[in-house]
C-alpha cells in the first residue's frame, strides 16, 4: 500500500498568502438550519441550472435540503455527491459546502460544464441547531449506514441511488487535542485529512484509485500551506496505534460506496475543542475542506481511472468469499515517524510511530452463499431493512425444502477491544453444518446476484464480526437459544 509522506508545514491560514476573501465572509460559519435554506435559495435565484429540493425530514422534523448544480443540459459525464455535517457539532464541512455552492452561483465557471454536482450541506440539522454530534433521536448518523434507521440517512441513500454519483465525499471534523496528545504536550499536526472507502468487499480497483486521490492531494495541499495527510485515527505515538479509518459498512464513506458502486471519501478537518474559542480558526478549516473539494471538480488526471473503476465496480461479479473479520496491520513493520505540534513552542516535531498501520488484513473469510433466508417470524424487520437498501428479495409463498446453514449468536462483546482498537459491538457467531430444512411461508429469500451481491453480503451476512446484531433492533430478533433469523443457502 502507498505511504503518504507527511510534509512539515506551519499551521498558518492556507489562503492568506493568496489574499482571497474568507468563505466565512459570504456564508454563516457555523450555519444554522435556517441559514442553509437561505443560502441555497439565494444561490438558485436566477439560475435555471441550480435547483433546491427537500429530500427528507430529520428525526426532529427539520428539512434536509439538497441542491443540484448542473450546466451540462443533461449530458454530464462526471457526477459528484458532497454531503456534510452528519455530526452537528462539526461545522466546517457543512460551511464549506455552502461556500462552494455560493461561489459557483457567483461564478458559474467554477463548475465544469460536464459535471453534475449534488450537495447536501447539512445532513443533521437537529445536531447543528443543538451543537451536538447526534440527531434529535440520539443517533450517531455516521454509524447508521448499515441499518438506515434514521430518516436523514435514508434520504441521503435514496438520493445517492437516484443520482448514481461517481464520487461521494463526506465532510467531518476531528479533535486535534485529544487527551493522550495533551498529556504528551502535543496537538495533532494535520489541519485536514482525507481517506477513501476501504471496505474489503469493494473491488480492489476502487480502493486503489481512491488511494490515488488521497495521495495526489498532498503536493497541492503542501503548495497551499495546508498541513495534510491521510486520515488516521487512534492514540498518540509512540506507544499508541495509528491506523486508517474504519473498515466497516456503517459509515457514509463505505456505506454509500457499497450502495452505489461509487468512489467514497471522508474529509476530516481538525478542531481544537479545548481552546477558549474552538471556532476561532473555523475559516481556515473551511478553506482546507474547499481545497480538497475543488480537486474533485477540477483535477482531470484521475477522472478517467475513476470512471473506469466505478463502471467496473457496478459490473463486478460477486466474489466467491466474504471477508467477515478484518483489521489493520503493519505487515512489513515499516517505520513511520509522524509529525506532532509541540504545544509549548509551537514547533512541529517528528515522533517515532512503530504502531502505525498500513495494511488491510483479512483474518477470516467465508464462502459466499447463493442466498440468504430470513425466517418468517423476523420478516417484517428485515423486509424494512432490505427495502431501505433497495435490495431485492422474494417472499416464500409455500413450504419449501432447502439445504441451509444456521448460525447461533454466542455473545455480543460490548467492551473496548485492544486488538481491533474499537469499542463494542463484536458479534461472536457459531455456524452449524448445512442440513436439509423447510423454509416456512412468509420467509424472505434474498438471492446473492452479481448486481447486488457485495452490498447484500455486507448488510445481511450473519458471520460479520461487526454486523447487524450489535444493534438492539436486530438483537431482538435473535431466538432465546441464540439462533439467528438469517440462514444461508450454500
Amino acid at each position: 500500500m502507498r505511504i503518504i509522506a507527511s510534509t512539515i508545514l506551519t499551521l498558518a491560514a492556507s489562503f492568506a498568502a493568496a489574499d482571497l476573501p474568507s468563505p466565512c465572509s459570504h456564508v454563516p460559519c457555523p450555519a444554522m438550519p435556517d441559514d442553509v435554506r437561505r443560502v441555497l435559495d439565494a444561490a438558485a435565484d436566477g439560475h435555471a441550472w441550480i435547483s433546491v429540493e427537500e429530500i427528507g425530514r430529520s428525526a426532529g422534523g427539520r428539512p434536509v435540503l439538497a441542491v443540484r448544480l448542473d450546466r451540462s443540459a443533461g449530458t454530464a459525464g462526471w457526477r459528484l455527491l458532497f454531503v456534510g455535517q452528519q455530526h452537528g457539532n462539526e461545522p466546517a464541512g457543512g460551511a464549506a459546502l455552502l461556500a462552494l455552492v455560493d461561489a459557483i452561483a457567483a461564478d458559474p465557471g467554477r463548475l465544469p460544464a460536464d459535471t453534475e454536482l449534488w450537495v447536501v450541506p447539512q445532513v443533521n440539522p437537529d445536531g447543528a441547531a443543538a451543537d451536538t454530534r447526534r440527531n434529535a433521536a440520539g443517533v450517531d448518523l455516521n454509524r447508521d449506514h448499515l441499518t438506515l434507521s434514521q430518516p436523514e440517512i435514508r434520504a441521503v441513500h435514496a438520493l445517492a441511488r437516484r443520482v448514481r454519483p461517481d464520487i461521494v465525499v463526506d465532510g467531518h471534523e476531528f479533535a486535534r487535542d485529544s487527551s493522550d496528545y495533551l498529556a504528551a504536550g502535543w496537538t495533532e499536526w494535520p489541519l485536514v485529512m482525507m481517506d477513501t472507502a476501504n471496505h474489503p468487499l469493494l473491488p480492489p480497483e476502487v480502493y486503489r484509485v481512491g488511494l490515488d486521490w488521497v495521495e495526489a492531494a498532498a503536493p497541492e495541499m503542501a503548495a497551499r500551506g495546508i498541513a495534510y495527510q491521510r486520515y488516521l485515527v487512534g492514540d498518540a505515538p509512540p506507544s499508541g496505534e495509528l491506523r486508517p479509518s474504519t473498515l466497516d459498512a456503517d459509515d457514509a464513506r463505505n456505506g454509500l460506496a457499497l450502495h452505489t458502486g461509487a468512489l467514497g471519501f471522508i474529509i476530516e478537518s481538525g478542531i481544537s475543542r479545548d481552546a477558549a474559542e474552538p471556532d476561532a480558526d473555523l475559516a481556515d478549516r473551511v478553506e482546507a475542506h474547499l481545497a480538497l473539494l475543488d480537486r474533485f471538480l477540477h483535477d482531470l488526471t484521475l477522472r478517467s481511472a475513476s470512471l473506469a473503476a466505478v463502471a467496473a465496480s457496478r459490473m463486478a461479479a460477486t466474489p466467491s468469499t466474504v471477508p467477515v473479520n478484518v483489521l489493520w496491520g503493519n505487515v512489513e513493520r515499516r517505520p513511520a515517524p509522524v509529525p506532532v505540534v509541540d504545544r509549548a513552542s509551537g514547533r512541529v516535531v517528528m515522533v517515532p510511530a512503530p504502531n502505525r498501520m498500513y495494511d488491510r488484513v483479512v483474518k477470516r473469510s467465508v464462502a459466499t452463499p447463493a442466498a440468504y433466508v430470513v425466517d418468517a417470524a423476523a420478516a417484517s424487520t428485515y423486509r424494512a431493512l432490505l427495502d431501505r437498501h433497495a435490495i431485492p428479495y422474494r417472499e416464500v409463498e409455500a413450504p419449501t425444502p432447502a439445504r441451509l446453514v444456521r448460525c447461533v449468536l454466542e455473545r455480543v462483546e460490548d467492551d473496548y477491544d485492544p486488538v481491533y482498537q474499537r469499542y463494542g459491538g463484536r458479534q461472536i457467531v457459531r455456524c452449524e453444518s448445512p442440513g436439509e430444512q423447510m423454509i416456512e411461508p412468509g420467509s424472505l429469500r434474498v438471492s446473492v446476484t452479481d448486481a447486488d451481491g457485495r452490498r447484500t453480503a455486507a448488510v445481511l451476512d450473519p458471520r460479520m464480526l461487526y454486523g447487524l446484531y450489535q444493534f438492539d433492533d436486530y438483537r431482538a430478533t435473535v431466538a432465546a437459544d441464540g439462533r439467528l433469523p438469517v440462514a444461508m443457502e450454500p
